[in-house]
């Protein structure tokens, strides 16, 4: 298991362990591990951070962010409102409405700051004011990971040390929605459906792929019969996510509907197997197609998630459902930006706690991180080198290929419940799904192929 590998911190602790005195508790190394680890990522950084971010050094280096330039881009450094105001060209901000938020008040921040200490470069200011609000957000996320399997706090080491947070956690802001679902899931955990619905919403609100794990919970509801809790927790998730968004749909649909329109209308982009296919010699797919191909493909897969759900002899475990089901949708969607994988890290961190196959997976990402940089050092561009569109297309196959090997050690352990390494870990007690809220010892209701039944599930 993951605690015996944190050879310095002790092996398979309980709830109530202590390492070397009553203050350094897993949790406490935990947040150490991620302060480390994310001051790596900072420092890796620090050579683009320095020279502006100017062109190619940023793909170069592998230290491109999108925070320092939209500081301008977006209209911040000028005071624009997100939503409310568009740029001078028209355009509006092009994220959900609690991502916006976070910009806002980090530029906000930068603001003060800088009129009290002028500088020529704000937009360094507003990287750093973005790096310190995101790190409060990695830190909820590997506390919330560590928190919800209270038996197995180590498993959240996977996500305070992964490769890729380290790399990716300052290109964008993904650990908002990250920390939001963390503290979703450990809501849950505790059976707590409406307040988890309301962070939820909330997570949905920043950053709109949390929507999907409304389906997981369904099919798991639909064998298990949990309806009342099921309901509370899309309650929850509508109450808070209408809360944030109607009043800005009120005030301008035009600007609030923007992210939409936009993810709507965009064609293949970087990092997708519908990208690699162009880059193959095939013709691109016009956008309106594409949605059709890749939504369709997409349900397809969430079918077979649903059909392998019911159908197990032993219902799965509810972080083994959602890490498929987000595995499908950054598989199959119109573009796969390097820092998605952070989507899938605290799920494959309770799906999957295993180093080694949680490396595997992590090597072929890190190569598609460097491999998308080095691609665009030369896209578009005649006298700087890269890698060739083909060099690119190989790339993207290694991360699509180390997803789904990932993903398969996952459906294996659904399909092969003795070999999940949750279910066991040695762990006498509550070894159904203890990450599962209501679902964990709930009675197994309907199965596939068996009929209804009501057995409790041990």
């Amino acid at each position: 298991m993951v605690g015996s590998t944190v050879g310095a911190v002790g092996g398979p602790l309980g709830r109530w362990a202590r390492i070397g005195s009553t203050w350094w508790t897993p949790l406490r190394v935990l947040i150490a591990m991620a302060t480390f680890s994310y001051a790596i990522g900072y420092l890796l950084d620090l050579s683009c951070r320095d020279e502006g971010w100017r062109s190619p050094d940023r793909y170069e280096h592998l230290c491109y962010t999108d925070i320092a330039p939209l500081y301008s881009l977006r209209g911040f450094a000028d005071g624009l409102i997100p939503y409310l105001q568009a740029m001078p060209d028209g355009q509006h901000l092009e994220y959900p409405v609690l991502t916006g938020g976070l910009m806002q008040v980090a530029a906000l921040v930068t603001s003060a700051i800088t009129a009290v200490f002028p500088t020529d470069t704000p937009a360094t200011v507003f990287f750093d004011v973005n790096v310190v609000l995101l790190f409060v957000a990695f830190v909820v996320t590997v506390a919330a990971t560590a928190l919800t399997v209270r038996r197995r706090p180590w498993d959240a080491a996977l996500v305070a040390l992964a490769p890729t947070m380290i790399l990716a956690a300052t290109i964008n802001w993904d650990l908002l929605p990250l920390a939001l679902i963390g503290l979703a899931l450990l809501l849950w955990a505790r059976r707590h459906p409406f307040a988890a619905g309301l962070l939820l919403g909330l997570a949905v609100a920043a950053k709109f792929y949390p929507v999907l794990f409304l389906g997981g919970f369904l099919v798991l509801t639909i064998r298990a019969a949990t309806w009342r809790a099921f309901g509370l927790l899309v309650a929850g998730t509508a109450a808070s996510w209408l809360a944030v968004n109607v009043p800005l749909m009120a005030a301008n649909a035009e600007g609030w509907s923007y992210f939409y329109r936009f993810s709507q209308t965009r064609g293949e982009d970087f990092g997708s197997v519908w990208f690699a296919l162009s880059q193959a010699g095939l013709p691109s797919i016009p956008a309106d197609s594409l949605n059709l191909l890749a939504t369709g493909l997409f349900l397809l897969l969430c079918l077979g998630i649903a059909w392998v759900t019911l159908a197990a002899k032993r219902r799965p475990r509810l972080a083994s459902v959602l890490f498929l089901i987000v595995a499908a949708f950054v598989l199959t969607n119109k573009v796969y930006s390097p820092q998605y994988v952070l989507w899938l890290v605290p799920l494959a961190a309770m799906a999957r706690p295993k180093w080694r196959d949680f490396l595997i997976w992590q090597a072929g990402q890190v190569a598609y991180f460097a491999a998308i940089w080095w691609f665009l050092v030369g896209y578009g561009v005649d006298d700087t080198t890269g890698l060739t569109g083909q060099e690119y297309s190989l790339a993207i196959v290694i991360h699509v290929v180390s997803t789904v090997y990932l993903s398969a050690m996952i459906l294996q352990d659904m399909l092969a419940p003795e070999l999940d390494p949750v279910r066991n870990d040695g762990f006498e007690d509550d070894r159904d799904d203890p990450g599962g809220g209501v679902f964990d010892g709930a009675p197994d209701v309907i199965r596939l192929g068996r009929g209804r039944r009501r057995t409790a599930t041990s």
